[in-house]
């Protein structure tokens, strides 16, 4: 996979860019431009919409979550981090790539963290969108508003720590 990497490091770099750009400003975007909107709709209108606006942003950005960490994977193998930071019995070779090593899990918990929280936005959205279809909206705007209130801004603030630490490991290697 090594070989593969750099081979390919430019596209698989870019590709994993590109992939927390539109994930998170997807999310953005829908957070703080789109929701605004909707809130000016009635309320059986503004849960339609929300619905159907956040189905179409799950299915632009589940593939892009699926190339964000397949690339995360390739470049963490690629780049040699635990190569860098301990032998081949464990022992801590450099206390600053040992420390770089483990950033590099950190910021693979936070993708997979904002992974599973997506999962579960999608499950609360297809909810919603049986409770809309039944005229429950009540209901239907309980599951939704989780997603506006609590889930996007947490993956927001989530995925710009990861950019962040994303910049800090790419860095360590010039």
């Amino acid at each position: 996979m090594v070989e593969f990497f750099w081979q390919y490091s430019t596209e698989i770099v870019f590709l994993h860019v590109l992939s927390a750009v539109i994930w998170v400003g997807g999310m953005v975007i829908m957070r703080f431009a789109a929701h605004h909107s909707f809130l000016e709709l009635e309320p059986p209108l503004r849960l339609a919409r929300t619905a159907h606006a956040l189905k179409r942003l799950f299915a632009i950005v589940v593939p892009f979550v699926i190339i964000l960490i397949v690339t995360a994977v390739i470049m963490s193998v690629g780049w040699g981090f635990r190569e860098a930071a301990v032998d081949t019995t464990g022992n801590v070779i450099s206390e600053t790539a040992y420390t770089l090593y483990n950033l590099v899990h950190v910021k693979e918990v936070i993708w997979m963290v904002m992974a599973a929280n997506l999962t579960v936005m999608i499950l609360r959205r297809n909810r919603a969108q049986r409770f809309i279809d039944a005229g429950d909206f009540p209901s239907a705007a309980k599951a939704l508003g989780m997603i506006g209130k609590y889930m996007v801004p947490v993956n927001i603030a989530l995925g710009t720590a990861a950019i962040y630490l994303g910049v800090v490991l790419r860095y360590s290697h010039t």
